[in-house]
């Protein structure tokens, strides 16, 4: 199984920026697809996740600014994030689970490698 994340960047406060989770070895359909991210100084944090239900989560910070989604044809999951605040600058990574579960588990067996998402103030 392997995750490639991408779509991280620089972007000033209010701004946006979509990330992508491309998906290999692992059918979207079999479990959970989590975001996470982890601050400089900061535990990982879980941010959002898409389970094989339909099911959503996401963490109180970010309820109502971002939004993830799939493409099952792609095996690829998005991360819109809109009203980028200086508080979500972190590396965001995204994870699969054979497990359906959200939020997600930092247990999670299977690991992208990150992207980094830095907003200015």
């Amino acid at each position: 199984v392997q995750l490639q994340a991408s779509g991280g960047g620089l972007v000033q406060t209010g701004g946006s920026l979509r990330l992508s989770c491309e998906v290999s070895g692992f059918t979207l359909g079999q479990g959970t697809i989590g975001w996470f991210r982890q601050a400089p100084g900061k535990g990982r944090e879980g941010v959002s996740c898409i389970s094989s239900t339909g099911t959503l989560w996401y963490t109180d910070s970010v309820k109502g600014r971002f939004a993830i989604s799939s493409d099952n044809a792609k095996n690829t999951v998005y991360l819109q994030m809109d009203s980028l605040k200086p508080e979500d600058t972190a590396v965001y990574y995204c994870a699969a689970d054979r497990f359906v579960q959200c939020p997600p588990s930092r247990a999670s067996p299977y690991w992208g490698q990150g992207t980094l998402v830095t907003v200015s103030s």
